[in-house]
């Protein structure tokens, strides 16, 4: 039975390189000369080049480093500018929003206005960049599943730090930036809450998210396993029998009885990878904005059990006598 090359063999498969498909008359020439490179090979393509950045790219990133100095020079700042503490503390610094009594309303620089700054110039970038990868795919001829897939994480990053902070009247309800800070106000966020695990829509992100992971492992782990019968050139196992694609969908229909095929399971990926920011999204928003405790909700409509009356009643003092003293 023939063999094919793939990565766990000792050959490497090399070529002309190519400078892709012709762009339109309105693109930006790519730029840079390709080349090979053996050690990107034997992890993926080995051609390195040409970029392609165009007028959206070139734009995002400006905003993206725009942002990503704010928020460094402002915790370079919190340490007295010493790049051994920056270094040692980095996980620990943090830009924090405003404070509670500035609302909606701009603070002053050092109180939360580089924060409004950055994240304002973040959320350009990122949607610049979901500009250009809609248009990458609409000019390679490509469906659009990339980018809008894109759109599930964006509704997220809108819903932590501008809609439901807007919701809630003040820009002090958004994520600090900084990675245990971060942490740390979902703790916080969550007990303030009544315990974000009783929220449903927590609860369906969850399912959509380990279900994702569950599936990506599948599917990653079982093309592997076919790929000595030429697995990872799935095009052409779709319409060839008794070969890769074949036995692929056979063990999972023999062992777990899950019928899948070569589009099926990318589209089940896909759409459980889509819906865990979206209905994370979805649980955030109502929080504090129409449940202001998850765990009560949940004992109310019969999800959680109540605590137990353990200790008799205790009667206010203040109605005692007639509320006199």
């Amino acid at each position: 039975m023939p063999q094919y090359q793939n990565l766990f063999t000792t050959v490497q498969v090399t070529g002309p390189v190519s400078d892709g498909i012709p762009l339109g008359r309105a693109n930006d020439p790519r730029l840079g000369k390709p080349f090979l490179f053996h050690l990107a090979g034997r992890l993926g393509n080995a051609q390195i080049g040409p970029v392609y950045l165009g007028s959206l790219g070139v734009a995002s990133l400006i905003l993206g480093i725009l942002s990503f100095n704010i928020i460094g020079m402002n915790m370079l700042a919190s340490v007295n500018f010493d790049p051994v503490q920056f270094i040692r503390q980095l996980f620990w610094l943090a830009l924090e929003p405003p404070a509670p009594q500035y609302g909606l309303h701009m603070p002053p620089l050092n109180q939360g206005g580089w924060w409004l700054m950055a994240g304002f110039f973040l959320t350009l970038s990122i949607l610049l960049w979901w500009a250009r990868t809609y248009r990458r795919a609409r000019e390679l001829g490509m469906g659009t599943h990339v980018p809008w897939a894109f759109v599930g994480a964006i509704w997220l990053f809108l819903v932590l730090g501008l809609f439901r902070p807007v919701l809630m009247g003040c820009w002090c309800e958004a994520v600090p930036f900084g990675i245990f800070p971060h942490l740390d106000w979902t703790a916080a966020f969550s007990l303030r809450y009544g315990n974000l695990f009783y929220n449903p829509f927590h609860a369906l992100s969850i399912v959509f998210l380990y279900g994702s992971v569950l599936l990506f492992a599948m599917h990653g782990a079982t093309i592997l396993a076919v790929s000595r019968y030429g697995g990872e050139r799935e095009i052409e196992q779709i319409v060839d029998r008794g070969t890769a694609s074949e036995r692929a969908a056979l063990f999972w229909r023999w062992t777990m009885g899950f019928n899948a095929t070569m589009e099926s399971i990318h589209r089940w990926a896909w759409w459980f990878a889509v819906l865990c920011p979206l209905v994370g999204g979805i649980g955030i928003l109502l929080t504090g904005t129409v449940v202001d405790n998850w765990y009560l909700w949940a004992v109310k409509h019969g999800v959680a059990p109540p605590y137990p009356n353990v200790f008799p009643n205790v009667v206010d003092p203040a109605i005692l006598n007639g509320g006199k003293p």
